[in-house]
């Protein structure tokens, strides 16, 4: 990686940090630079504006979170086995890579789902084109494949979960979250491949 490169990359992990801590509105260009070891202007050097750095925050963690989700599950070689190494790798993602701070996903969509404009719009195809992803596992579970309707409903309990445990473990402090998360999820597998027998 040149260094131009290293450090617009992280000049963005920064600001990803730093908004999952505080929003992507809360953070200055200022307070970026300097953890970086940047001034203002060095920093302007690599975006031209606070929502061009905002974009390439989302599209960076968007990447990343896939990255981390996605990638290792891949190449498993049924969809049972996809999905549940999605969904334990989803409940690593907010228990481990953002155990500060908590899902900047999650952050992001709660304070843009009401800002139309160019974050917003970025931060929905990612979203859209990552639940298309799921859903597309989804229907492959069983065979004949559920219908779009049936995926479509699995998608959302198996997010609905992901958001639950991140609530009950950040707000409520459940020492069990994980577990609970983890059974529900089980079971909304087990009937939905038991359904099609």
């Amino acid at each position: 990686m040149r260094k131009g490169e290293a450090t617009r990359t992280r000049i963005v992990e920064e600001a990803a940090r730093q908004a999952a801590l505080r929003g992507l509105a809360a953070v200055s260009l200022g307070d970026v630079a300097q953890a970086v070891g940047l001034s203002k202007s060095g920093l302007f050097k690599h975006f031209e504006s606070k929502e061009a750095m905002e974009l390439a925050v989302v599209e960076h963690v968007t990447q990343w979170f896939t990255d981390f989700t996605w990638r290792p599950a891949a190449d498993l070689p049924t969809a049972r086995e996809r999905l549940a190494r999605v969904f334990e790798l989803w409940l690593d993602w907010e228990d481990r890579e953002w155990a500060q701070g908590g899902c900047p996903i999650m952050a992001f969509s709660v304070e843009v789902d009401d800002q139309p404009g160019p974050v917003r719009d970025l931060l929905q195809k990612r979203l859209r084109q990552w639940k298309t992803t799921l859903v597309r596992q989804f229907q492959q579970l069983r065979e004949p494949p559920l219908s779009d309707a049936e995926a479509q409903s699995a998608y959302f309990q198996m997010k609905s979960f992901a958001l639950g445990h991140l609530d009950a473990r950040r707000i409520m402090g459940e020492a069990d979250a994980r577990r609970s998360a983890q059974a529900a999820f089980d079971a909304l597998l087990d009937r939905t491949a038991r359904a099609a027998a």
